[in-house]
């Protein structure tokens, strides 16, 4: 047996978990008419394949009709889930995974205008910023009746195979009434004492075991502390906990510390990129110490030694990994065959999360085939025939072009003219929030090394240069070039720079800057923001009802709190018109979607941010002597069968361009791309 602490089982109640690694809950998304059916199976029994000993299912399966599904929720209140539970137990079950689920009543942190129409309902009648929706305050009927259905969906789950429950107190309503934030009621469950806010709990608790007995295992993931003043502080978040254990009802807790109701505040729950790791690891220890009780917590433990370390030093007894197994499903299984070096790292951009919270699904930033395992297996099978692979371009795309081919067991050479490889990325990681973002460049070189990729920087390819190397087929991957002509205006713009300009520090900020963003993406915030610190007073504008959409909720937190300290000025729903140059300043024309009104500023610079116009001249170079002329089969595509197209029978090669080079759009779709093209060359 390994000595390793990751590795060594631990016994909950009745049930062995044969490691300390666990996936915490969290709703992907995929869900279809509200039930786990193959997608949401084959995404969990991946990773209990990798080797996780328990994964907790559902970020919040919903026990009432008044808590509809904020972000495609399995709804547990339907006789209908259980057959569904029921596979999906039976298949993590299969690989020696337990499973569990997660049971909640969202309260405020949803709106009445989902599911059924209802009125969402909470302790107090504050309207949660994230869902903008005011609740009705509970009445005495109210409870009586969530507390049944709380049961209900416990007693639905045990029939489905599931190992326990977990209960959810963290931003929903259960711990809406713990708060003094968010409980404005009064009588047998008001604000006025912590037995009165806890006694929802207690009624819901009770009513679970009753129905489903003492040795189905059941846990609270819950706020231990608020910090936020008037809420749940430190001493009060301990003294639940060991109320939660005295019940002699609860078999163990699952540490949250922080608040959800706002996008800022869930950025201090679950840290993103550029944040510390494992911020509350040491509250949830003292959380262990105080009560006695079994203990998981997850907050950005990305990596495998900080896992070992919260195992290891005793702050807790299963550790989750869950944006981690997102990234890499097999953490588990490498560990144990000392191939730590090979996990694909979880770099911290929270594109999963943040895509959910935008009414999307789950997906990794740099691993396509998570919550596409019956499309894109997490492995890549060997090809029948090796193949002479020409990669252009080692930018993410064509680094995973590299990559898989290598896998399949082609002969690849990668032509890069930069003299390293990361395109794009390797700029986005100059801005220290985005240093980790490198990883996901660095982890693809690692394993192009591996298996014998061959590389050549510094290298400007030329069709007759690809050509000279006889290959079967050949990937353009070369990205794009910065845009600065603008919508439909196609004028040349000489006297605007490009976010790429700042980005690189080839041109230095001016004492006035304007940014006009058009792209909606990052590049804009993170040219402002080197701007600001740089001492320019800079004007941020863009033709959108809001700043940088793509950029998302919680990776915008960031960058707003560190702008908003300096001298920076937010301008909505204006478009750039005209740059002219007046003396030594340039003077800005803007108009806007919704009328005739023109204005003009003068400032000292101004910054395009409109994403980029690919680089395909190599492409339609190699096009005449390809054997698809470039054309791609969809249909196969999607199917992920090989590429048969067949326009030019002369054709030395087969030429497909991935990423950029195509049109912009961002790293997953160029990940993505390669992955599905080359896994079936």
């Amino acid at each position: 047996m390994s000595n390793d602490p990751l590795l060594q089982p631990y016994r909950l109640k009745h049930l062995t978990l044969k490691n300390r690694i666990m996936t915490t809950s969290h709703e992907p998304a995929y869900p279809e008419d509200g039930m786990p059916k193959a997608r949401y199976r084959a995404y969990h029994e991946e990773r209990a394949k990798g080797g996780v000993a328990l994964t907790m299912t559902a970020g919040s399966a919903v026990v009432s009709r008044d808590s509809p599904p904020a972000f495609n929720n399995i709804l547990a209140y339907r006789d209908e889930v259980v057959p569904w539970i029921r596979e999906l137990t039976d298949a993590c079950h299969a690989h020696g995974c337990a499973v569990m689920i997660q049971l909640t009543h969202l309260g405020r942190r949803t709106g009445w205008n989902k599911g059924d129409w209802l009125p969402s309902v909470s302790s107090g009648p504050d309207r949660e910023p994230a869902h903008k929706a005011f609740p009705k305050v509970l009445e005495d009927w109210d409870i009586d009746r969530i507390v049944t259905d709380y049961a209900d969906a416990a007693e639905r789950m045990q029939a489905g195979g599931m190992d326990g429950i977990e209960l959810e107190a963290y931003g929903h309503l259960m711990d809406q009434f713990w708060s003094p934030l968010t409980n404005r009621m009064d009588g047998p469950y008001g604000a006025d004492t912590l037995d009165t806010r806890l006694r929802f709990a207690m009624d819901v608790i009770a009513a679970i075991r009753q129905r489903t007995g003492p040795e189905f295992i059941l846990g609270l993931r819950f706020i231990g502390d608020e910090m936020q003043a008037g809420g749940i502080d430190r001493d009060t978040g301990l003294a639940i906990a060991r109320r939660l254990r005295d019940t002699g009802q609860v078999d163990f807790l699952n540490v949250i510390r922080g608040r959800i109701h706002t996008d800022p505040a869930l950025t201090e729950v679950i840290p993103i990129q550029g944040m510390k790791s494992a911020p509350h690891l040491d509250f949830a220890g003292a959380v262990r110490a105080e009560t006695g009780m079994p203990t998981f917590h997850a907050a950005r433990i990305p990596d495998v030694a900080t896992a070992r370390h919260a195992v290891q030093s005793g702050l807790l007894d299963m550790v989750g990994m869950t944006r981690a197994h997102i990234a890499d499903p097999h953490i588990v299984r490498k560990i144990s065959e000392g191939r730590e070096h090979e996990i694909r790292p979880c770099v911290g951009a929270t594109y999963c999360l943040d895509r959910i919270y935008e009414g999307g699904e789950a997906l990794c930033i740099h691993n396509p085939s998570t919550g596409r395992e019956l499309s894109l297996p997490h492995e890549i099978a060997r090809a029948a025939t090796p193949l002479r692979m020409v990669v252009v371009g080692a930018g993410p795309g064509g680094l995973e072009a590299a990559r898989v081919g290598g896998e399949r067991g082609h002969h690849v050479t990668v032509l890069e003219a930069a003299d390293a490889p990361g395109g794009q990325l390797r700029l986005a990681a100059r801005s220290p929030r985005r240093r980790e973002m490198v990883s996901i460049i660095d982890w693809r070189m690692a394993q192009c090394a591996a298996m014998g990729v061959e590389f050549h920087f510094n290298t400007v390819a030329e069709a007759s240069d690809i050509r000279e190397l006889s290959p079967d087929v050949v990937i353009i991957a070369t990205g794009g070039l910065p845009e600065t002509r603008l919508f439909e205006d196609r004028t040349d713009r000489a006297q605007v720079i490009s976010a790429w300009d700042l980005l690189s520090g080839d041109i230095a900020p001016g004492g006035t800057v304007l940014i006009y963003d058009e792209a909606g993406d990052h590049a804009a915030l993170q040219a402002a923001e080197l701007a600001m610190q740089a001492g320019a007073k800079v004007e941020l504008m863009t033709p959108d009802r809001g700043i940088s959409p793509d950029v998302m909720g919680m990776n915008i937190s960031p960058y707003l709190k560190a702008l908003q300290q300096g001298d920076v000025t937010f301008t909505i729903a204006r478009r750039l018109l005209e740059v002219t140059r007046q003396g030594n300043r340039l003077e800005a024309t803007t108009g806007t979607d919704y009328g005739p009104a023109r204005w003009t500023g003068t400032y000292d610079q101004v910054v395009v941010n409109y994403g980029t116009r690919p680089l395909d001249e190599l492409y339609f170079d190699l096009r005449p002597g390809s054997r698809n002329l470039g054309a791609v089969d969809h249909d196969a595509l999607l199917a992920g069968t090989p590429q048969q197209v067949l326009r030019n029978p002369d054709g030395q090669y087969r030429l497909f361009r991935i990423g950029d080079a195509v049109s912009q759009r961002n790293v997953h779709a160029a990940i993505h791309d390669a992955l599905r093209l080359v896994r079936v060359i």
